[in-house]
């Protein structure tokens, strides 16, 4: 996955259980939004458990009884991996949508990591589309006709969109095809560098592409109580983004970081870690905000 930097090595599975994260039990119903969101999670600056952070939302809301499609435009395919999800090259998924104008419908696949969980997987062949799209018209919208086309047939009420690390043209059509954007901010030194930069993508693909786009939402990862710094961070995004910082905060965590590898979310891998509480208290946040239009 994206979160591997150098820093404080995460928490160890005893650490976790006294890291003080409530346990909240599973299987509780989540609040359906007033409307469907189309959210993409982004971030250029790496390592800040972006896809993560993706991947267990996503899954976090579906386990809430929630209607929820993934959509990987990374060529690495991180987030089909770790949501159980074949994606070597010949299988169709997100490039098939955006190049040959596929009906998203058709490459859907259900995600064993949770019930009401869609995925439309990305594979290797991504990684040509940047260039092929060059040539396409209306290339920038290519995916939000197929999300609106989806949509018509499909009740839907969260779309997540997972990025690859740069803002290249698989980027601004998850850009144009969303209404809010959420950014994960790690809770380490440096934590605001890009987000200045991809704010003022932001306003750019406001201008031109797509005004109804917003800052919704901020995610704090790799939270390491042991250290003055991570509580100074958060503190500090906190001050700039006092409405769309979510309160919960994700740790560090072996359980968050081993998961990807057992092609699973963290929240099927180690349900009773605080890893997969934080991010289920984080859905229940998002959720909690989506059912109040407070987003």
């Amino acid at each position: 996955m994206d979160d591997a930097e150098a820093g404080p090595p995460p928490l160890t599975p005893e650490e976790e259980q006294s890291s003080g994260v409530p346990r909240e039990t599973y299987g509780r119903q989540l609040p359906k939004p007033d409307r469907p969101r189309t959210v993409v999670i982004a971030n250029q600056k790496g390592g800040v458990g972006k896809t993560t952070t993706a991947v267990n939302l996503a899954a976090a809301l579906a386990l809430g009884g929630l209607e929820v499609l993934l959509i990987d435009l990374d060529p690495q395919g991180n987030a089909s991996t770790a949501l159980g999800v074949d994606h070597h090259s010949g299988v169709g998924g997100t490039y098939e949508v955006l190049i040959d104008g596929d009906p998203i419908s058709r490459h859907v696949v259900a995600s064993p990591e949770a019930p009401h969980l869609h995925v439309l997987p990305a594979t290797i062949d991504l990684a040509g589309a940047e260039i092929e799209l060059v040539s396409i018209a209306s290339r920038e919208n290519r995916l939000k006709q197929a999300l609106t086309a989806y949509r018509e047939q499909n009740a839907v009420d969260y779309v997540i969109l997972d990025c690859p690390p740069s803002l290249g043209l698989l980027t601004v059509n998850a850009l144009v095809a969303a209404e809010e954007i959420l950014i994960p901010i790690q809770c380490e030194y440096y934590a605001l560098e890009g987000v200045s930069q991809l704010m003022r993508t932001i306003e750019m693909v406001k201008g031109g592409l797509n005004n109804r786009l917003r800052l919704s939402t901020i995610v704090l990862t790799m939270f390491d109580g042991r250290t003055r710094l991570a509580s100074q961070v958060a503190d500090e995004v906190r001050a700039h983004f006092p409405r769309e910082t979510l309160p919960t905060l994700i740790p560090r965590s072996v359980r968050i970081s081993e998961a990807p590898s057992y092609g699973q979310t963290v929240l099927s891998y180690q349900p009773s870690s605080v890893g997969a509480i934080a991010y289920l208290n984080a859905a229940a946040d998002i959720a909690a905000r989506g059912a109040e239009g407070a987003y």
